[in-house]
């Protein structure tokens, strides 16, 4: 069961936050820049480790049940390609991106930069094989 509901869960989560809340937030009366970088990388960090523990927890179900057949191959493929981008993000974009906000949150008034575009492409990727590693966890 966990199986199938962690890849959906993780691509909820990642909705939520990268394509909802993420977008929204530099909408609402008030938000400065400042304001709503702070918040991305409270939100951000969060949104990371939960998606860290779902990708151990999957990880681990997966290893103790492997789907058999091609479906073992396809969700071993798919597993590996959620689990690296989430990897890439959390090691090599978003240390990249903090340190602008950070630069940002001191003052600094540096020209807009598509630093994001890189933490977004993977982010595109995932929710588009989250649910298809969620059915093919589900067939059989």
């Amino acid at each position: 069961m966990a199986q199938v509901g962690v890849p959906f869960l993780w691509c909820g989560a990642v909705l939520a936050i990268s394509f909802l809340e993420a977008p929204l937030k530099f909408r609402a009366p008030g938000i400065t820049v400042p304001l709503g970088l702070g918040i991305g990388v409270l939100v951000f960090r969060a949104l990371n480790r939960v998606e860290l523990v779902l990708a151990a927890a999957l990880v681990a179900v997966v290893l103790a049940a492997p789907p058999g057949g091609g479906r073992g191959v396809a969700a071993t493929v798919l597993l590996v390609l959620v689990c690296g981008l989430l990897l890439g993000q959390v090691c090599l974009v978003r240390p990249r991106l903090n340190r602008r906000s950070r630069r940002v949150l001191a003052g600094e008034d540096l020209p807009r930069s598509r630093l994001h575009l890189a933490y977004v492409a993977p982010e595109v990727v995932k929710v588009l094989a989250l649910p298809v590693l969620g059915a093919v966890l589900t067939l059989g």
